[in-house]
């Protein structure tokens, strides 16, 4: 499944918020897209998930699984602390985020559900601290964790986790696993952060680069795995080891064939033996002869 971007461009209301660009994100793949901080990182993350419909251009997606109705693009995207939009509330705790997070993916919520999913990903030291207060590794890892929860998901677009602080290889990693995981994933930084994780980005050389187009920077792909074909394959093996059983069957049915036939031939001979006794009736004159001749004596 993929998500391709043809010539997409979003027009603002007195300037372009988004430069003709061109993209094709994968699952299996995490791509890496530079930009300096503007409204373009956001017109390209609404844009790239079907929430935001371009000016220009065309987003397709490929591949998406049947279902009814057919999923959108909405529906297989998730946009993951893109400012003003998805970041969640600073002054809340961290397990109420999660409830919130849960409840929108359609998990239960009940406060032991809350905490298991807590525990699992090892959160127990944070869960009573207010969301600004991590880390921005933590808060990352959090945050991709909680929209993998949510139903149909398969790409991911993670907007300036950078503006966060911490290293760039920090969020880069967790955006590596989600891909590893199966998920195609969308990374929105600044171009001093790409340059950070060993992207070749050239100089700026417009007066204003917040109009330029962005740049994939970096591009990683992993092997998604299919676990349905090895059901597959473990079955074929298995139907040879079968065959021979049913081969002997009809050979035995086969030969009990022949060898019920004689004795169909003999059951006729029992059935003219009724009609013999139906016909003892017929025999009364003999029996006749014997009052007959007790009469005469």
């Amino acid at each position: 499944m993929q998500i391709v971007l043809d010539g997409v461009a979003v027009q603002g209301r007195r300037d372009p918020m988004l430069a003709p660009f061109d993209l094709t994100l994968g699952t299996g793949e995490a791509v890496l897209v530079a930009a300096e901080p503007g409204h373009g990182h956001t017109a390209l993350a609404l844009a790239t998930t079907g929430r935001l419909v371009p000016s220009s251009g065309r987003v397709t997606l490929e591949g998406a699984p049947a279902a009814r109705p057919p999923l959108t693009l909405a529906d297989v995207s998730a946009v993951v602390d893109v400012p003003g939009v998805s970041e969640p509330v600073e002054s809340i705790p961290v397990h109420t985020h999660v409830a919130e997070d849960l409840a929108l993916a359609r998990r239960r919520t009940l406060p032991r559900d809350v905490a298991a999913w807590i525990a699992a990903h090892g959160l127990d030291d944070v869960a009573r601290l207010r969301v600004d207060q991590l880390d921005a590794l933590t808060r990352t890892r959090m945050l991709v964790a909680l929209a993998c929860e949510r139903p149909d998901v398969h790409f991911l677009v993670l907007t300036l986790p950078d503006r966060h602080g911490g290293a760039p290889a920090g969020w880069w990693g967790v955006a590596c696993d989600a891909a590893a995981a199966g998920y195609g994933v969308l990374v929105q930084c600044s171009r001093a952060s790409a340059r950070l994780l060993g992207a070749e980005i050239p100089p700026d050389v417009t007066v204003d680069p917040r109009r330029e187009p962005p740049l994939v920077a970096l591009r990683r792909e992993f092997p998604v795995a299919r676990p349905e074909a090895e059901p597959e394959v473990a079955a074929s093996p298995a139907e040879p080891e079968a065959e021979p059983v049913p081969a002997e069957e009809p050979v035995a049915a086969a030969d009990a064939d022949t060898e019920v036939l004689p004795p169909l031939a003999e059951e006729p001979a029992p059935a003219p033996e009724a009609p013999a006794r139906d016909a003892a009736p017929t025999t009364d004159p003999d029996h006749q002869d014997a009052p007959s001749e007790g009469a005469d004596r």
